[in-house]
């Protein structure tokens, strides 16, 4: 068409971007604002921490590093194991909502792997997504039921913080204000605040089925019975993560574990929001904080040893068992393939 035309054909982009709904330019402005304000959380999280580490005495903080006995590497690695463990429950009680039986083996797998990776590299929804897919496909299970499980799988994370948060701040709320400089109704509130998250949301399933849709995408959640083992699950995984950590601090500090564990979840949870991989740089930043008021190379000491016992470590084995897995399977195709025609008639005859 002639530029000169009275009445010019737009171009793709924008005659797409002005066919969009309302609704969807309000998500997609939404997303952005979510953007930035991760951006500006992670940016803000590195100063904090570039901060305080550059006061930091780096023999002091060596030998706070190595002074971690073997009995507290040992309670990590168990705190860890147990951690991942009820993590594989995550996937299986998702699976039964979803009415797929797989098994345990292959859930254990799967579960451990997307978690591993996920922790560590971030982004859950596409790390631990791709990883569920390619173990789960194989079993028969569609990129739409691997999206719901992990959607599944995060509902059951944040009931669980929300409980533990719930009963943590309301029942150290006085410990809680002077650690980290709060009033006390306020820690209350907050802690109120989560149990109604909690309970309102267990009175929302209980009385009929509940269907989420997001863009022609359906996803029905679990019922009562299902939502508190979820919760119940999801309590005891995060106590566990948090005393891995709370294991490595060095003695003498005084704190109770159900103070920490208050701190532990905020910090995990701006972790979560800055969508830095495993919440690197907030995670650490928000716990020195809390614990501003005792030595910082001890605590930041414990810090990288929690990281290497619940990221690393879990990370490179996760790695291992793909690798092997994704070996094995690829054997599996090449005997297929190269075994003898008698062989294959024989073992279809079998078969019938």
């Amino acid at each position: 068409m002639n530029d000169m035309s009275p009445n010019p054909v737009a171009p793709p982009d924008i005659a797409s971007a002005d066919a969009l709904h309302p609704k969807e330019r309000r998500s997609r402005r939404f997303a952005w604002i979510g953007m930035a304000a991760s951006v500006i959380l992670f940016g803000a999280s590195l100063v904090v921490l570039w901060h305080i580490v550059s006061e930091i005495d780096v023999n002091e903080l060596k030998a706070a590093f190595t002074a971690a006995s073997l009995r507290q590497i040992g309670l990590a690695i168990l705190f860890t194991t147990i951690s991942y463990s009820l993590l594989t429950c995550y996937d299986a009680i998702a699976l039964r909502q979803l009415k797929l039986k797989i098994p345990y083996r292959t859930t254990a797998m799967a579960s451990f792997t997307s978690y591993a990776v996920s922790f560590t590299l971030g982004f859950p929804l596409l790390t631990a997504g791709t990883v569920r897919y390619w173990l789960y496909s194989p079993k028969g299970v569609s990129p739409g039921r691997v999206a719901s499980l992990t959607v599944i799988t995060g509902v059951t994370f944040w009931l669980g913080m929300a409980l533990v948060l719930a009963t943590s701040m309301i029942r150290q709320a006085d410990e809680l204000a002077s650690l980290v400089y709060t009033h006390i109704w306020v820690n209350q509130l907050i802690g109120l605040a989560a149990a109604v998250f909690v309970a309102g949301y267990l009175v929302w399933v209980s009385f009929k089925r509940r269907i989420v849709r997001i863009q022609g995408w359906k996803l029905e959640l679990p019922g009562l019975r299902l939502s508190l083992a979820q919760i119940l699950i999801g309590a005891c995984d995060v106590c566990a993560g948090a005393g891995v950590l709370f294991i490595l601090l060095p003695g003498g500090h005084g704190l109770g574990f159900e103070t920490f564990l208050a701190v532990y979840i905020f910090a995990v949870m701006l972790g979560v929001a800055s969508h830095a991989p495993g919440g690197l740089g907030v995670f650490e930043a928000t716990i020195l904080l809390a614990l501003s008021s005792y030595p910082r190379e001890p605590v930041l000491g414990a810090l990288l040893l929690y990281r290497l016992c619940y990221y690393l470590v879990p990370f490179v084995v996760a790695l291992a068992l793909l690798g092997a897995y994704e070996v094995r399977n690829r054997l599996r195709s090449s005997r297929g393939a190269f075994k003898p025609d008698e062989e294959l008639a024989e073992e279809g005859s079998a078969g019938r």
